[in-house]
Order: C-alpha cells, then sequence, then structure tokens
C-alpha cells in the first residue's frame, strides 16, 4: 500500500465552489471571457496551469489557496461551528449585517449596465442590417 497522497482535484474544487456561490458554467465562461466547454473542460481537469487558476480565482471572488485547499468537510465544519444567536436575530430583533441602501446601489448599477448592454447590442444589430 502506497503512502502517496493523492493531490486535490483542482477541477472539482473548482465545480463544487461554483456550485455553492450559484453560478453556472455559462456565468463563469463570460466572467473569463471564454465557452461554457472550457469551463466544463476545466473542471473535469486534474490540474490547472498557475495562471488560469488565478484567473478563475478572481471570477469565483476568492482565493487560489481557497480553491487548492477545498474541502466540503471544512464547510460543513464552518457551517456547524455557528450557534443559534448567529442565525441574525437576538430574541425577536432582527439585525442587518449589511447596509441596505449598499444592496440598493449594487442593484441600480447592475440594472444601469444591463440597460447599457441592451443598447450596444440594438445598436449593433441594427447597423449590420
Amino acid at each position: 500500500m502506497s503512502t502517496i497522497t493523492k493531490p486535490h482535484h483542482i477541477g472539482r474544487n473548482i465545480s463544487r465552489i461554483r456550485e455553492l456561490k450559484d453560478m453556472k458554467q455559462e456565468a463563469l465562461a463570460q466572467a473569463l471571457g471564454t465557452s461554457q466547454q472550457t469551463i466544463s473542460a476545466i473542471e473535469n481537469s486534474e490540474t490547472i496551469d498557475d495562471e488560469k487558476l488565478k484567473e478563475v480565482a478572481i471570477a469565483l471572488g476568492i482565493s487560489v489557496e481557497a480553491i487548492k485547499h477545498f474541502s466540503e468537510e471544512s464547510i460543513f465544519t464552518y457551517f456547524n461551528t455557528f450557534n443559534d444567536n448567529s442565525q441574525g436575530t437576538i430574541g425577536n430583533q432582527n439585525i442587518c449585517n449589511f447596509n441596505p441602501l449598499d444592496k440598493v446601489v449594487e442593484l441600480y448599477e447592475r440594472l444601469v449596465q444591463a440597460e447599457k448592454d441592451k443598447n450596444e447590442y440594438l445598436e449593433k444589430f441594427y447597423k449590420d442590417k
């Protein structure tokens, strides 16, 4: 029996992290400027070159180390350490852990960007006709 440990499957880690962030392969592909098929190939790869791994980490909003050392057990351990009072309430009072105004601004910026993208698409569409 060998004592050599098998390295983490980096592609599988990327896939699980992406799923936990509720992100589809298409969304990650768009963030990286590539195709969904390329993301599928990355997620099926046991190893990934460091430059591509860094790009994926940035797109997922996490560190390269978090991808390399990801494990399901650590996620469960992390969430199991919360006690009942950290669920956003104390007694009957709700506690807001973020500024709601920031969320409104973020939503507004996303809506404005969506409108800009739509206008760009329509301008290009009508120029081609």
